[in-house]
């Protein structure tokens, strides 16, 4: 986002957003002007980010906006991290193409506690009035019906009807259920609750940031700021970061995992991963791209494990590359895909060309971390290609002298 004459302590502010709203940035009206707010106030603003853990597992895409959170956490804020154990019963639509399925709050919370675990290098969770932690079951559970339809009369079906995903679900005839539309009202409801100053959020959240502006407002509270930011596209450049596309780095993986898989970062996503994953001046990076790769794969790595074990990552990272490029020279055995049935899974794979004795042996040696697909390490025992042509040419390799080369 481009800003004319910003003062060089918000930089931190602007680095890596979207978008914020409002943003009147000639007025003189705090409510209106968010730098102005920030030059004025003179008590930690409540910064809100809510997060409905629907799964066990945080990867970098998810990480952005946490990122943000902690800027405004040593800019002298507070972080007030909604855990929606009540929303996620309902499961956001944004963006669905169909209903999502309704996890049990027992679910919910066990996965709440892993996104917590995963979000500790990335928050301060030590300074004390820096984060706060509410579950929206607090508020959402003691609604009786009266208050449910004060929230529904605030807005139309027109107007839930204009929200991303429920218009083209209409259009194409595939069931929107009413418990659907309370979603980004009980959302906006938690921003009453927590007297949130500014929500964070994807630029996929911008509906349902503006419905908890507008029920501020109905309940006589000064309406937040949104600001939303990037949603970031996997390592294969194409696709935004998804578990289930094979294109993430997972917070919790090992250090050689992370730094193999970011030092292959596209040259033109390099700088957005820069800018959005890291605290680095942009203006310093350097020149040649294969030494942005590596100083990418270190920084990140490194904010999750430490710098040393980012330094060793990246030592055995190059000497896997080394014995790989020997492997090469060398007569490595091939193995063709032309009887293999696509999709097909690794492990399979594994069992059929005979690097294991069978699929179960080499679903074990994924889960033990001896598998690794021209030198990346597997740690997905489920990992399926659609394909040949995804492996093609490329190398597989169980332990340290197991190599075949997988052709059409």
């Amino acid at each position: 986002m481009a800003v004319s004459n910003l003062p060089q302590n918000l930089d931190w502010l602007y680095r890596g957003i979207s978008e914020i709203f409002p943003d009147r940035s000639d007025s003189d009206d705090p409510n209106e002007n968010l730098a102005l707010l920030l030059a004025k106030i003179n008590r930690p603003l409540r910064v809100k980010l809510g997060i409905d853990p629907t799964g066990s597992e945080i990867h970098l895409g998810h990480s952005i906006p946490f990122r943000k959170l902690r800027a405004f956490q040593d800019a002298g804020h507070t972080a007030v991290v909604i855990i929606g154990d009540f929303t996620a019963q309902i499961g956001d639509p944004t963006g669905k193409s169909e209903v999502r399925r309704q996890l049990t709050l027992e679910q919910v919370r066990e996965n709440a506690k892993d996104y917590l675990d995963q979000l500790r290098p990335v928050l301060d969770f030590a300074t004390p009035g820096r984060l706060e932690i509410r579950y929206n079951s607090e508020w959402l559970s003691k609604l009786d019906l009266k208050q449910i339809q004060e929230l529904l009369a605030t807005m139309t079906v027109g107007q839930m009807l204009a929200k991303e995903g429920f218009a083209e679900r209409f259009e194409q005839e595939n069931p929107i259920y009413l418990h659907e539309f309370l979603y980004p009202l009980m959302q906006g409801y938690d921003s009453v609750m927590v007297d949130a100053d500014i929500e964070l959020g994807g630029t996929d959240q911008k509906f349902n940031i503006a419905v908890g502006r507008d029920l501020q407002r109905h309940f006589g509270k000064k309406p937040q700021f949104g600001i939303l930011l990037p949603i970031l596209l996997g390592t294969d450049g194409v696709q935004k970061m998804s578990k289930s596309l094979n294109n993430y780095v997972g917070l919790r993986e090992d250090a050689l995992s992370m730094y193999s898989k970011l030092e292959k970062t596209p040259d033109d996503l390099v700088k957005d991963y820069f800018e959005l994953l890291t605290n680095l001046p942009l203006d310093r990076l350097p020149e040649n791209p294969r030494d942005r790769q590596k100083l990418l794969a270190l920084e990140i790595v490194s904010q999750f494990h430490g710098w040393e074990a980012a330094i060793a990552a990246q030592k055995t990272a190059e000497e896997i590359v080394m014995k790989k490029s020997t492997a090469s020279a060398q007569s490595v055995p091939e193995y063709s895909l032309a009887g293999v049935k696509f999709p097909a899974k690794l492990f399979y794979l594994l069992g059929a060309s005979g690097l294991c004795s069978s699929s179960s042996e080499g679903r074990k040696q994924i889960q033990g971390g001896a598998v690794r697909l021209d030198g990346d390490r597997v740690s997905d025992v489920d990992l399926t290609f659609d394909s040949p042509e995804q492996l093609n040419g490329k190398v597989l390799q169980v332990g340290k002298k197991k190599f075949i080369r997988l052709v059409k």
